[in-house]
């Protein structure tokens, strides 16, 4: 008589992307594009300009519509629509390359805004919330001065402070160091680390090549709207199997070097 083994059924992805296509009138920005994403996942997507990664990213929390294929995050269908998108974006936390913060408003105002609006918490309990995470970016101190008072990379750390006050399940940064000065990306990318480090899902478009060698757990390469390539970083820098990933590298590195 043998045992009987009890197989339990592997976790759900936290993120699911079927056969997505989108155009922008006759052109096709993403084509077939599959992407599984398991909860606690750090994925850095790399690529040359206009190869649809930011586009990939912003379709995660409907800030564009496909016209093809499925989405699901955390168990919602995001192409369903409806109250479903409200759902998916009460999840999903986003930092730009701008940082968009109000420049009327304090940083805690800037932060207790979305809480507040969203997810219904009383002021006193938003700015507990709020201060909780600018402590988390380092820089509480900063709460009652307004955006133009901050260099760019504290505002950034604000931007990513108030994504954090929903208590997002994902996080999607759009190359949140690109319109940074040199001195302040690290500060921005130490910030990163720091949330990858608690076991925050992750999706970043980035060129920072030193980041993604270090966070992710899986580095993706786009080009002309599709994934051609995705690997550990050890691999995908070390054995880059399409000949597009090595050109990219090898772009990409020259220009460091230069620098």
């Amino acid at each position: 008589m043998t045992d009987a083994v009890t197989t339990l059924p592997a976790a759900a992805p936290i993120i699911e992307m079927q056969g997505v296509d989108k155009w922008y009138g006759s052109f096709q920005v993403l084509t077939d594009i599959d992407l599984s994403v398991r909860a606690g996942e750090r994925i850095v997507i790399c690529g040359p300009s206009g190869s649809g990664k930011s586009t990939l990213i912003r379709c995660i929390n409907r800030l564009e519509t496909v016209q093809k294929g499925r989405i699901v995050v955390d168990g919602i269908d995001l192409t369903a629509g409806g109250k479903n998108v409200d759902a998916v974006r009460a999840e999903v936390g986003m930092v730009f390359q701008q940082f968009n913060l109000f420049p009327h408003l304090t940083i805690l105002e800037n932060c207790v805004l979305s809480p507040m609006r969203s997810k219904g918490m009383s002021r006193q309990e938003a700015e507990a919330t709020a201060m909780q995470y600018l402590k988390r970016v380092r820089i509480p101190e900063q709460a009652q001065k307004y955006p133009s008072q901050l260099s760019g990379g504290q505002q950034q750390r604000v931007a990513i402070a108030r994504a954090l006050c929903l208590s997002p399940k994902v996080m999607l940064f759009d190359e949140p160091t690109s319109a940074l000065d040199p001195e302040m990306v690290k500060e921005v990318l130490d910030t990163m680390i720091g949330l990858a480090d608690d076991g925050m899902t992750m999706l970043c478009v980035t060129h920072e090549m030193g980041f993604a060698r270090s966070v992710a757990d899986r580095v993706i390469f786009m080009a002309d709207g599709k994934i051609l390539e995705q690997a550990p970083p050890a691999q995908f820098f070390g054995q880059p199997r399409h000949e597009k990933t090595r050109q990219f590298l090898g772009q990409i590195l020259t220009s460091h070097q230069a620098q």
